[in-house]
């Protein structure tokens, strides 16, 4: 996703400066203190960061360990999976409205996004080329979240009588805390959860995106003068946004899994097509640009805090990335057709994988490679401790030393995401606008009015205030999630035992009741 400050990113529309002062008036002081207190700063060896990162990093530490490494065992096993689903429509018997293929691609619409252009250009030009080492590594221990993230959302998710699932953190919060003897701290997390996830689908997800995607078209067509340029332009792509988010709900997540089916592996296909150009215009230097990464990682040069600093940075940036932890995917993936919760656990796991560890690395060692001259200015303004320009610009530079043409190739992949990641968390926010308000007609025709006024509104108007709160109140979500994920840890270990014990009874040709994966792939995994 983008989480980056939303003001120092938003290129604002032109005439509607006084509604914009006065709304970012009132939001301003409201902003700057839950910012203060959600990206509040610890200190470790003398370098200052923000503790959400560290509450997420100990968690997929935590989560690595008590799992057994799940997401390297299990990695073979989850591809199975994937590759199995995206041949066939699943078994008729199976609950659940789609795919494995088609939630992962829903899920990971939500995460990849500006963040992962935007973002890693940042965190290349302050932490330097090592800082994509310990994105890398982040990636990795987010893996081991989603596993158990997902594998509670499939285990706790409720089917209405049309077949329609809804299942997240408003369902195994509520439900498997209580279970585990916690029903109280289960009514007041699932509901704050709902909130907060409405909060920002409204306004950080829906708004934010549609405004930079405004933006990147603005500036490749001529900019202020071109014919994007002028609020007519931006209502008109309000409107055709809004209408095109409108169909998409109007069709629940069947249509949303099939979108982004399509949508998800041709962005990836456009943007990693890009990125492999550029590498390959430079392919000699792409020894050096590894040993860079690697040697910047454990020895940087220029970075503020040295070797510490350069691990944070790397970190912050690939958890406010894939958003393990925060109890969105579960949403998408609970949808999935399936009888054994913790096989979506391994599926979910790709995501942070697809997110971090592909996207966000093929994005660093691109700039590192290419050297635009705008990064190199950028990284000594940043040694200096001065502003660093909008990373969009520094990507886009580094597609431009190959081919001038190159920073329209990554428009069309920053439309895509920015698509997918409105559709997937307008998504998002319909579920948790359900858990407070119920899901009959009226209420979701309130919700889906709100939805279209604010897509018009991120083309005319920033709000960077607004933008600012909603994308620190989403990182509430980290300690809402995180803290009942603790407490369930228990009940998804017994899903694993108990998954593994149905693959033995397979290959031993007494299989019990439900479906599993290929038994070949997970041998190692059943064995253990």
């Amino acid at each position: 996703m983008h989480h980056q400050s939303a003001s120092a990113l938003l290129a604002a529309p032109s005439g509607a400066n006084g509604v914009e002062d006065a709304i970012n008036g009132v939001f301003d002081p409201v902003t700057r203190f839950a910012s203060g207190v959600i990206f509040a700063d610890v200190t470790v060896f003398g370098v200052t960061f923000p503790w959400i990162v560290a509450w997420l990093v100990v968690a997929g530490a935590a989560f690595s360990l008590y799992f057994g490494a799940i997401q390297i065992r299990g990695f073979a096993h989850a591809l199975s999976l994937v590759r199995a689903s995206s041949r066939q429509k699943g078994d008729a018997g199976d609950p659940g409205e789609v795919t494995p293929f088609r939630a992962l691609t829903a899920a990971v619409s939500g995460t990849v996004g500006l963040g992962n252009i935007a973002g890693v250009a940042v965190a290349v030009t302050v932490g330097g080329p090592g800082a994509t080492f310990w994105m890398v590594l982040c990636g990795l221990l987010g893996m081991a979240i989603k596993f158990v993230e997902c594998t509670l959302g499939v285990k706790y998710r409720e089917v209405d009588e049309d077949g329609t699932v809804r299942g997240g953190p408003m369902q195994y919060l509520r439900r498997g805390l209580a279970e585990r003897g916690l029903p109280r701290l289960g009514r007041v997390l699932a509901p704050a959860a709902a909130v907060f996830f409405v909060v920002f689908a409204v306004l950080g997800g829906n708004m934010f995106q549609i405004n930079q995607t405004l933006a990147q078209l603005r500036s490749v067509t001529g900019g202020d003068e071109g014919w994007l340029a002028g609020s007519g332009a931006g209502l008109a792509f309000g409107v055709v946004t809004s209408a095109l988010i409108a169909v998409t709900l109007l069709g629940g997540m069947r249509t949303i899994g099939a979108i982004t089916a399509r949508l998800i592996p041709a962005m990836a296909a456009i943007y990693i097509g890009g990125c492999l150009v550029v590498i390959g215009a430079n392919v000699a230097s792409v020894p050096d640009a590894l040993g860079s990464i690697v040697s910047g990682a454990f020895n940087p040069t220029g970075v503020a805090g040295g070797f510490i600093g350069v691990m944070v940075i790397g970190f912050q940036r690939a958890a406010f990335s894939n958003e393990a932890g925060l109890g969105s995917a579960p949403m998408a993936h609970a949808a999935v057709k399936t009888k054994h919760p913790v096989t979506e656990g391994f599926v979910a796991m790709l995501g942070p994988f697809i997110d971090t560890v592909v996207v966000c690395t093929i994005t660093a060692l691109t700039i590192v490679i290419a050297k635009p001259q705008s990064w190199i200015a950028a990284r000594e303004a940043a040694a200096n401790g001065e502003p660093v320009p909008g990373g969009v610009t520094l990507t886009s530079d580094a597609f431009a030393t190959v081919l001038p043409w190159f920073p329209y190739v990554l428009t069309v992949a920053v439309v895509l995401f920015a698509f997918s990641t409105v559709i997937t968390w307008t998504y998002y926010g319909e579920r948790g606008w359900t858990e407070l308000f119920g899901g009959g007609r009226t209420s979701l025709t309130v919700y889906k009015l709100v939805i279209s006024v604010c897509a018009i509104g991120g083309a005319l108007l920033t709000l960077g205030a607004v933008l600012d709160l909603a994308d620190a109140l989403l990182f509430v979500l980290a300690l809402i999630n995180v803290t009942g994920l603790y407490f369930m840890a228990p009940t998804v270990k017994r899903e694993l035992l108990s998954y593994r014990a149905h693959l033995r009874d397979r290959r031993a040709g007494t299989p019990g009741p439900g479906s599993g994966g290929s038994v070949s792939e997970v041998e190692e995994l059943s064995a253990r």
